[in-house]
């Protein structure tokens, strides 16, 4: 009986060990999701004047309540804005500064500007390590007075490079939002 058992339990360490081993000795690192709560856009116009911010922020993720989302101000017509984002986990104790990781892996990230009514442009003004457009800076052009909206969208591991546009880049969207405007 002692001999069945000390084969049985032979038998299991030899099973043990051999599902243990690796064949990869330098694996993939896992790369999770960014958990992101608030994106905020500061838009500071290049001939002086006030800044305008804009701002989501979801404290309680896919839970129950809506984004809480502001403007600022109006934005003045034929003018150019220099743009920055910010985006905050502050389901963390401080709030941890999302947009840190965001340029640390820039090959990974990329955002995309939508635009209607009276904007004329958003040009990036950064790149990652190829050369390809990431957003954290960006130009925003206004046109004439009249309403307007922009869509800022952040996607992880797109196709780079892309033309532009959601659906030639893929990948997945971290954070989405739609900002309504006044250009005045």
């Amino acid at each position: 009986m002692k001999t069945i058992k000390f084969l049985s339990l032979a038998a299991l360490t030899g099973l043990f060990f051999v599902s243990c081993s690796s064949d990869d000795n330098d694996p993939e690192p896992v790369v999770e999701e960014e958990t992101i709560t608030t994106m905020t856009v500061s838009l500071v116009p290049q001939g002086g004047g006030d800044t305008i911010t804009l701002q989501t922020r979801d404290l309680d993720g896919d839970g129950p309540n809506a984004p809480v989302i502001t403007v600022s101000g109006n934005l003045a017509g034929n003018t150019a804005y220099d743009g920055t984002i910010v985006l905050l986990n502050e389901t963390e104790t401080p709030a941890e500064d999302v947009t840190e990781e965001v340029a640390e892996l820039d090959e990974e990230h990329q955002f995309f500007f939508q635009t209607t009514g009276s904007i004329g442009s958003v040009t990036y003004g950064d790149t990652d390590g190829n050369g390809n457009p990431v957003g954290i800076v960006f130009t925003l052009n206004t046109d004439t007075a009249g309403a307007a909206s922009i869509t800022i969208t952040l996607r992880h591991e797109p196709k780079k490079p892309n033309n532009g546009t959601l659906s030639d880049a893929g990948g997945e969207t971290d954070i989405a939002e739609t900002f309504d405007l006044t250009i005045g």
